[in-house]
């Protein structure tokens, strides 16, 4: 039965798709997916294709694509999924395009183990399994700079700071023509303003289900910079592009439903035993999942300068120098009860980070993990004597770090698959071993001149 109605579920979208495509004057069909690392990556097609593509998938070199195919086994197949489909709205009339996210399948139609969205969906059909499906909300920062060479200090448009209102700035019509640009790809947004630090802004997307939500990421990503370098600045979802400055997180908010109700309420306000479970397997594998949640050499400049970014494994109901808050939520509002995960940077690939994320928060259900005290005072004040005392462990302080706690787990293993789990660690490695062989401006000028 249930196979028969997602048959007719699929066969609507695909009408609709054609119907489209034809009452619109569609020229282009744009392709999407990424690459382990969450770069997005895009191929076009034309009407004409559309039909066998839908049937037969489109074939490609996987071995081009970081992260994909080795070169004996390289052809893959992009099949798109008619559920995405939306017009390009940054186009002209009479040049409309549209644009699919894809799966990608290995020649006989099974799921390829390189692609990050079938890992997240992989992980969400495991879920649904044990009657869970995760919904989440990103709080997503980003900065502007002024546009200019490589290499060169990146120049902010402002020096405004949060909530500032700057109505005559050249950022704020890039956020609002964002926002229309989000709401025509059906992309719902909860809030957007200026944030801390000079030129940086934050775009709070609505919840919805954790795949959909990884799509809205890679979208927000590609139209936030699109925008941008069409008028003449660029954008950067970096994590700590300035010193001196808090950097750019994507702190996730997540929530667990089950037959349509949130597992994480409970009557009384606070967050339900199954929700304490879900935080404490958080918590228990955070330091294993960092180098997915925060990837980049770079990331780990933000956590280890504090400001909003969490340097320590805690949890707590207001207190934002923890890795886990859990907001109060109202007691006639069940559907708001949610945690707040807050290592999480905008320079993660989302479909992996929602993986290991929701792996993390199932594996303490399942084995009933138990829920440490709260960190009710400033962690960043406490002296690491003090924190270890409480019992609370810090995040990875650099990229390496992180690599070899993941090499280590098996709860990131099985969330990836060896073979994203095995080339990521290689790619990072690699990545680590070129910046260590970099001389800093930093070294430069503290050592240059007194040795």
């Amino acid at each position: 039965m249930m196979n028969k109605i997602q048959e007719n579920r699929n066969h609507a979208q695909f009408d609709y798709v054609f119907r489209t495509v034809e009452e619109r004057g569609v020229r282009l069909i744009r392709l999407w997916f990424t690459d382990v690392l969450g770069r997005h990556k895009s191929v076009a097609i034309s009407p004409a294709e559309l039909e066998t593509v839908f049937e037969e998938g489109l074939q490609f070199d996987g071995s081009a694509i970081d992260g994909f195919s080795r070169i004996q086994e390289s052809d893959v197949l992009a099949r798109p999924d008619p559920s995405t489909f939306e017009l390009l709205p940054w186009v002209a009339d009479d040049e409309a395009s549209g644009t699919m996210f894809c799966n990608i399948t290995n020649l006989d139609g099974t799921p390829f183990a390189g692609d990050p969205r079938q890992v997240l969906q992989r992980n969400i059909d495991q879920a649904r399994e044990d009657g869970y499906e995760m919904f989440c909300a990103p709080e997503i920062e980003f900065f502007y700079f002024a546009n200019q060479e490589n290499g060169l200090q990146p120049i902010p448009l402002d020096q405004a700071s949060y909530f500032d209102l700057t109505t005559m700035d050249v950022a704020s019509d890039l956020r609002r023509h964002t926002l229309h640009m989000l709401e025509a790809l059906s992309i719902p947004v909860e809030y957007s303003f200026h944030e801390d630090s000079p030129s940086q802004h934050e775009i709070d997307l609505q919840y919805t289900d954790a795949l959909n939500m990884a799509d809205s990421v890679m979208t927000l990503r590609l139209a936030v910079k699109k925008i941008a370098i069409d008028r003449g600045v660029y954008a950067t979802f970096m994590p700590k592009p300035l010193n001196g400055v808090q950097g750019s997180g994507m702190h996730t908010h997540l929530s667990l439903f089950s037959e349509g109700k949130n597992v994480f309420h409970d009557p009384s306000g606070n967050l339900s035993l199954t929700g304490q479970s879900f935080v404490a397997g958080l918590l228990y594998h955070a330091r294993e999942i960092t180098a997915i949640t925060n990837q980049l050499v770079n990331s780990y400049k933000r956590i280890n300068e504090g400001y909003e970014a969490p340097r320590y494994v805690s949890w707590a109901r207001n207190n934002r120098s923890s890795l886990v808050r859990i907001p109060v939520h109202k007691q006639d509002k069940p559907d708001s009860a949610r945690i707040e995960y807050r290592a999480v940077d905008p320079a993660c690939n989302p479909y992996l980070a929602f993986s290991v994320m929701l792996a993390a928060g199932l594996k303490g259900i399942k084995e009933n993990y138990e829920l440490p005290p709260e960190a009710t005072t400033n962690l960043y004040e406490m002296s690491r004597a003090e924190q270890k005392e409480l019992g609370v462990a810090s995040l990875p302080a650099n990229l390496s770090e992180a690599l070899d706690e993941m090499e280590e787990s098996d709860l990131v293993r099985e969330a990836l698959g060896d073979h994203i789990f095995e080339w990521f660690l290689r790619n990072k490695r690699t990545e680590w071993n070129e910046y260590q062989r970099q001389v800093t401006p930093f070294e430069i000028e503290q050592y240059l001149p007194n040795w």
